[in-house]
Parts: C-alpha cells; sequence; structure tokens
C-alpha cells in the first residue's frame, strides 16, 4: 500500500532557525523530534525568492530558468507538471490547506474570469478543503465566531495596546489557539479523521508563518530575550551596504517598514540593532508557535495510528534576512534569502540522518514523485532525494546550490527605469558552493564572496585582481550548470521503431 503523504510548507523560515540545525537560542522541539526520527538536509536552498518563483520551483521540480515564474504575479504555463498532477497520476486526492501563489495561466482562461486578478489562485490539481490566502478572510470569520473583536481586518495584527511602540512584542488581540496556524492545524485534524483507512491520503499544509507581519500572542511574544543570539550578518551602517552593489542600494531606498510592521513609517534600514534584534526575537516567537502546532499534528498522526505510513516532508518556500545586512525580507543574492530548512520522514527510513550535501527545492519534487510510486511527466531540474532518505549517498551530486532572483517590474518599471536595463536584463544567477559565491548579473556588475574568510559576505573581491582566476572559474561553472539545465522536456526523450525512449531522471 501506498504511503501517506503530508507535505508541509512554512513561509519565510530561515534554515538556521532549527534546533536540529544548531541554532544557540531558538527552541524547535517538534520539528527537531522529526528530525530525530528521519533525515535532515542542513544545506538546502530555496531556488528562487519570492513567494511564487519559489513555490513554482518547489512544485514543478524547475528551475526559475525553465519554468519562468519570475515575480508574483507572473502566471505559470499550464504545460508543466506539477505534485498536483502528479498525485493524481499516483492515485491521491491532494488536499490543500492554506495557499499555493500560483498565477493562473491567462490563455486558458476567459478575460474576465477572476483568477486573472490575483497571483493567489490555487494550482490547478489541488482539492481545497481550507483556503487561506493573505487577506485571511477565512481565518477572520472564524475569529469572530469565536467572539474576538475584528472591526477593522486590517488592524488585526497590531499590538493589543495602541500606546505600544512601532517595535513591540505586545502581543495582538488574538490567542495562542486562534492563530492562522492553529486554523489550518485544526482544518486538516477535521480532515484527518475522515480518511478512510484504506486509502493513502495526501495533504499539503501550507502555513502562512512566520511570515510577515511580525507579531504573535503569547506565550511565544515574550518567549526569547532580543539581546541574546548571535549578531547580525552585516556592515556598519546601511550606507555602508548600499555601497557593497547597486541592487543593495536599491533595496535600501525601497523596502518600506510597513511591510513587516503594520502602521510603521519610514524604511526597515532606519531602524537601529535594538530595534532589530526586537524584531528577530518576535520572529522566533512566531517560528515556536508554528512549531508547538507541527507538534500538533505530529502527535495526532501517532494517536490514529498511521504515523508509521505517512511521510512527513517540512520546509519553507524561501528565507527572510530578518535584519542581516540592515534589511528585511527576501529577494536579492544574500545568504538568509535562500537557506531554508529540510526535514523529512520516511516509513522505514533512516533515523536521526544530517546530510551536509547542498540539496534544493528543485529537488522535492522528484522526491515526493518517487514516494509516491510515479514519476515526473517530463524531465525535471531536480534529483530525488530518496537515496539520502535511505541511508545512501546519490552518485554524481551536485557540490553547489544554484539561485536565481528576477527584480524586474512589468508594471511600473521601477528597477528597469533605476537602472537603465530592459526587464529582460533585471535577474542575476546565483553559484554557492561551501567556499565561494559567485553572483552574475545580466547587465549589472559581479559579486565574489569568500566565504572561507568573510562568511557574512560583506567584502566583494569580484575586481580584486588576486581572485580574477577564481571569479573566471566561478563564471565558467555557472556557464556549464545553466547549460546542463536548458529545458529538457522533450530532449530527453527520442522517437524509435520501438515507440518513445524517455530519460527523464538523474542517474542514481
Amino acid at each position: 500500500m501506498k504511503p501517506n503523504i503530508l507535505f508541509i510548507t512554512a513561509d519565510q523560515w530561515r534554515g538556521d532557525s532549527l534546533g536540529v540545525a544548531g541554532h544557540p537560542v531558538l527552541r524547535t522541539p517538534a520539528i527537531d523530534r522529526l528530525a530525530a526520527e528521519g533525515t535532515a538536509f542542513l544545506r538546502h536552498y530555496a531556488n528562487a525568492a519570492p513567494c511564487s518563483p519559489a513555490r513554482a520551483v518547489l512544485y514543478s521540480g524547475r528551475y526559475q530558468m525553465t519554468n519562468r515564474v519570475c515575480r508574483n504575479g507572473t502566471p505559470l504555463d499550464d504545460r508543466f507538471d506539477t505534485i498536483a498532477k502528479a498525485a493524481r497520476r499516483a492515485g491521491y486526492d491532494p488536499t490543500l490547506f492554506g495557499y499555493t501563489d500560483t498565477g493562473a495561466d491567462p490563455r486558458s482562461r476567459a478575460p474576465n474570469d477572476p483568477a486573472l486578478t490575483t497571483y493567489e489562485s490555487v494550482m490547478p490539481g489541488f482539492t481545497v478543503r481550507q483556503g487561506l490566502d493573505e487577506a485571511e478572510r477565512p481565518w477572520i470569520s472564524w475569529l469572530k465566531r469565536q467572539g474576538v473583536e475584528v472591526s477593522d481586518p486590517d488592524l488585526i495584527h497590531r499590538p493589543r495596546d495602541p500606546a505600544a511602540p512601532e517595535v513591540s512584542s505586545v502581543p495582538p488581540a488574538y490567542a495562542a489557539e486562534q492563530t492562522q496556524t492553529a486554523f489550518l492545524t485544526e482544518a486538516f485534524l477535521d480532515w484527518l479523521g475522515e480518511q478512510a483507512p484504506e486509502r493513502p491520503w495526501f495533504a499539503h499544509i501550507s502555513f502562512l508563518r512566520p511570515h510577515p507581519p511580525f507579531v504573535v500572542p503569547e506565550p511565544y511574544a515574550s518567549m526569547y530575550n532580543p539581546d541574546e543570539g548571535p549578531g547580525f550578518a552585516a556592515l556598519g551602517s546601511p550606507d555602508d551596504e548600499a555601497a557593497l552593489h547597486p541592487l543593495v542600494a536599491f533595496q535600501m531606498q525601497t523596502v518600506s517598514k510597513d511591510h513587516f510592521i503594520p502602521g510603521a513609517g519610514g524604511l526597515v534600514r532606519d531602524w537601529s540593532e535594538a530595534e532589530r534584534r526586537a524584531i528577530r526575537a518576535i520572529y522566533w516567537g512566531m517560528i515556536g508557535e508554528v512549531d508547538a502546532q507541527l507538534g500538533r499534528i505530529f502527535d495526532a498522526l501517532k494517536a490514529a495510528g498511521t504515523w508509521d505510513e505517512t511521510v512527513v516532508l517540512f520546509t519553507s518556500d524561501h528565507a527572510e534576512l530578518m535584519g542581516d545586512h540592515h534589511l528585511f525580507g527576501k529577494g536579492g543574492f544574500f545568504e538568509g534569502s535562500y537557506h531554508i530548512p529540510l526535514v523529512v520522514r520516511m516509513p522505514g527510513g533512516t533515523a536521526g540522518r544530517a546530510v551536509e550535501s547542498f540539496t534544493e527545492a528543485v529537488d522535492l519534487f522528484p522526491t515526493l514523485c518517487a514516494l509516491m510510486g510515479t514519476e515526473p511527466a517530463e524531465a525535471v531540474d531536480g534529483r530525488s532525494l530518496v537515496p539520502f532518505l535511505t541511508g545512501d549517498q546519490p552518485v554524481r551530486w551536485r557540490d553547489h546550490a544554484f539561485i536565481e532572483f528576477d527584480f524586474r517590474d512589468v508594471v511600473g518599471q521601477m528597477a528597469e527605469a533605476r537602472f537603465g536595463l530592459s526587464s529582460r536584463e533585471c535577474n542575476l544567477a546565483i553559484l554557492r558552493d561551501r567556499d565561494v559565491k559567485y553572483v552574475h548579473f545580466a547587465d549589472l556588475p559581479p559579486l565574489l564572496f569568500d566565504l572561507a574568510a568573510d562568511p557574512a559576505e560583506t567584502r566583494n573581491v569580484a575586481d580584486d585582481p588576486a581572485y580574477r582566476d577564481l571569479r573566471l572559474h566561478c563564471a565558467e561553472r555557472l556557464l556549464a550548470h545553466r547549460a546542463a539545465h536548458l529545458d529538457q522536456t522533450l530532449a530527453l526523450s527520442a522517437l524509435t521503431k520501438d515507440g518513445v525512449v524517455w530519460r527523464r531522471e538523474w542517474p542514481e
């Protein structure tokens, strides 16, 4: 019998923000417990940001350069295979709790279809048991039924005390058992109780937190001391950071506080280190809140007797700068935007393994296909992680992570006007291994970081003559990586006298 599949994503969760990853302050007992029974991938990376591009990779197994979802609002081409389609081929009814941030293909829709007014449509193939987009209307309606005063939904994430300072750990009006995370958890637990034991199920729980706004109820709001924890990866001032590269200077002038703290005015670069630490402590509390709900889910699976029949995969779409480089959010080229968690527990798999090899979001689609007993309908860019889950080491595994970020603004043309570029030229690609990060732009200066000497990414050595040969080597490696991952939809098939021959997977 096929296993149950529980595919869990949290939004904007940093890869270093796990107990199992060795965080010096943060506690994540539920995820650590999952890792003790499964495999933790400690060098796992998102391949793109923000949400829609990151999730297009996650769900399709294709890099941004082949799926072409460049920004929030870029449609996903209907022709691509996805995890929802694959699950149906394998006999599952993939059921969604939350959101997928998928832009509908306008060529397959009528001009007045409301799906063409949002990038938060649901990926075709999923059955929606409980939707929840960023407007959060189902959750707010649920809060009202519980007696929470919601006179203005736009104020629901403000501190309960209107006199609280701009950055404050004062909790909101809703309680810990009334969060969006709890709301989706309750919906999943209700659904779980309805499942027939003889039919394997597939559930995708897509939690919104710890995505901003940065606010959380007690006991999580005061769980962490802002004075504790490591320093930020940063230069001495925002101006010093802006001098590193034109894209950073652009971020310093455009990333506003109100994206992270409702009602805040000004730019995030203006927050002091003390304020950044206070926000980080709230962020850690938000992670604690999600971890607690994950614990409830894991306990329910065990109580139902289905734990040993269920694959549990936990990850994030992308990460969060969280004060590093005087910035918040995601995107650009810094580590904090792309290093994300991945923990997988497979019945009968290796327990307690920590993998230090580079793995990527693009690998999850072929991994889930393998676990469901099917395969992608066409060649994909990722590789199955199942060998790692069984204690093996795949052959010819990658020695780097590949990341893309597109900063085009098709509607407003803000970035295009700032840099004097076309929308086609507003992009970068990253090759990051254990010692070096190389960032190549279509038409802006490149960057090279010697991570062995500068792990905080504060000194660009791309123009240093001593690094000239290394820069050339990295550029050649990046070019080789892109050449090996051109769109292979039909290129790995051949028509023969005996019919079609396919080579969809990478060698194991």
